[in-house]
């Protein structure tokens, strides 16, 4: 009797069938099924609920009913993914690469496990056009600096986008199963479309006006970004496809936002090549800074408090919706760094348990690049003025008043200075700081640092 040939496609944050190497790779492995896994993994999986669990968990029952059941446990991979290999008979398990510090460790373990029962661990493709690593200088060490990388990354080029998989032959298991969980969004956040027909649909929509992406991005009142952050966070698509779409636009905004899409793919590298700083200083001279004891001036930034409309509208619409303009964001960052005089930690904690596109990468890097900390760093004595970053990028107010009430009937002349008004709004609070005082004393601990 001829042995069945089955594999185990054990998806993670690449929850999609258009573009999926990976998969492909199963499927010719595995022509007489493929197992649909997915690893609830106890390292993210803990008692404390994420706005990322949330929008998981709608990722999972999407990809789940558009696949017809997806085969999910709960537990620690390198003891699960074994278990359901040994169960459906599997010759192979497949993944997209994962080369953030915990993918590669946690990769690392199953991969000995599986040894142990002579599957082998299939890595194909990973979550980005070039995968991190690839791009050096000529020299073998890595990028510092986002533009010469940028050169480079062009330079060495990607793949077209993979073949849809169409009639992929699933099979489920016997064995225990888990039950995708329910998950309150917290704080009530409103979550966008998720899933692999939203991201397809949201991409199409924007390729419309990708033209002006170079004159409007910075303007969060006009709230015309792509917003594919979630969608490439959670692999509903790859940038592959994105790239591949803007390629015959040859326009100077589907230029700029290939750029960006670099930008997302720089960090990854770095990351990639410094490992420790996920959650520690790239540039660990700063660790001898003078920083503040976090308190209220923490609390009163996490909630929109701080006096500052700009700020404050920023902290809100992340409060609202899992999300913030990537302009405001330099400036919150920015005014809790050098304003509140407060490591970047503490925000870029902040961050990832609130957004819902919260990138390890990009989420770090770039608050270490506001702090002065990261690669191709802002210069530490480039201290955003919120009130000016207010005037310049959301003019008429539109922004603010969407997120601050408060403000919603003050005059355009004091919509980001309402404290100049003879009768400040009802509600609204007084700035938390003297803005120019805290840039010197900032710069006062910088020069002490140096």
């Amino acid at each position: 009797m001829e042995a069945v040939t089955t594999s185990v496609m054990w998806f993670r944050a690449d929850l999609r069938l258009a573009d999926q190497p990976a998969l492909r790779a199963a499927m010719e492995a595995g022509p007489e099924g493929v197992v649909p896994l997915f690893v609830l993994d106890d390292h993210f999986w803990g008692e404390r609920r994420t706005v990322r669990q949330a929008a998981l968990v709608r990722l999972l029952a999407d990809f789940d009913e558009r696949i017809g059941g997806l085969h999910v446990v709960h537990g620690d991979p390198a003891v699960e993914v074994p278990r359901v290999a040994k169960a459906a008979g599997a010759t192979s398990v497949h993944v997209t690469a994962a080369p953030t510090p915990y993918g590669t460790r946690r990769d690392g373990a199953v991969e000995e496990a599986l040894a142990a029962l002579d599957v082998p661990l299939v890595r194909t493709g990973s979550a980005y056009a070039v995968t991190p690593g690839r791009v050096t200088k000529g020299d073998g060490t890595h990028y510092r600096v986002f533009t010469p990388f940028f050169g480079a990354w062009k330079e060495h080029g990607w793949r077209a986008p993979a073949a849809p998989a169409e009639s992929v032959p699933w099979i489920r298991p016997e064995g225990r199963t888990h039950r995708i969980p329910d998950v309150e969004v917290p704080g009530g956040v409103t979550l966008p479309p998720l899933g692999e027909e939203a991201a397809r649909r949201r991409w199409a929509e924007y390729l419309e006006q990708v033209g002006e992406y170079d004159d409007v991005r910075n303007l969060p009142g006009r709230d015309e970004t792509s917003r594919m952050s979630v969608h490439l966070k959670w692999g509903s698509i790859h940038p592959r496809t994105l790239l591949a779409d803007l390629a015959p636009l040859r326009s100077k905004g589907a230029d700029a936002y290939a750029r960006e899409l670099a930008f997302r793919e720089f960090y990854a590298d770095v990351l990639h090549h410094r490992p420790d700083s996920a959650f520690d200083y790239y540039d660990r001279r700063f660790k001898a800074m003078e920083y503040d004891h976090p308190g209220d001036d923490l609390n009163a930034w996490k909630e929109g408090r701080t006096g500052f409309p700009i700020v404050d509208a920023g902290m809100r619409q992340l409060l609202a919706e899992g999300w913030m303009h990537n302009r405001v964001r330099m400036i919150v960052a920015s005014f809790l760094v050098k304003d509140l005089h407060l490591e970047w930690t503490h925000g870029a904690a902040h961050f990832l348990e609130w957004l819902v596109d919260g990138d390890l990468a990009s989420n770090q890097h770039g608050w270490q690049w506001t702090a002065g900390c990261g690669t191709d760093a802002s210069p530490y004595f480039r201290v955003f003025n919120p009130t000016t970053q207010g005037k310049k990028f959301d003019p008429d107010g539109t922004y603010v008043r969407r997120w601050v009430p408060e403000l919603a009937d003050v005059p355009t002349k004091h919509v980001h200075e309402p404290w100049l008004l003879d009768e400040p709004p009802a509600g609204y609070p007084a700035p938390l700081v003297d803005h120019a005082a805290e840039r010197l004393e900032s710069l006062r601990r910088y020069e002490a640092l140096r």
